[in-house]
């Protein structure tokens, strides 16, 4: 089953494509806030994150509520797992930027 997780920006990365640092339950990934281009997250913020892409911004409370129920359908581990596999380290962006429109 694929959820969205809530995460909370630690960081903005400067450059073209828009990436932060979220951290979930003590780990930290590079997420791409370009769907949120309209409403940039700030540091600080929530958002709920899915195969590395943060999908909208939240609230604490919903954050905190959306970790509750992934608790509840046994989906903690699974979403944490979805969340180290994210691998947006510098190679890959850089990777993006070479590909072609």
């Amino acid at each position: 089953m694929c959820l969205a997780i809530p995460g909370k920006i630690v960081e903005l990365v400067s450059g073209e494509y828009q990436v932060g640092v979220v951290e979930v339950a003590g780990v930290r990934r590079k997420v791409q806030l370009g769907l949120l281009a309209d409403d940039l997250p700030e540091t600080g913020d929530w958002v709920l994150i899915h195969v590395g892409f943060a999908m909208s911004k939240i609230s604490e409370f919903d954050a905190a509520e959306q970790m509750r129920l992934l608790s509840m359908l046994g989906e903690t581990e699974q979403a944490m797992e979805e969340v180290r596999g994210y691998g947006f380290d510098d190679d890959a962006i850089r990777h993006r930027r070479e590909l072609p429109n």
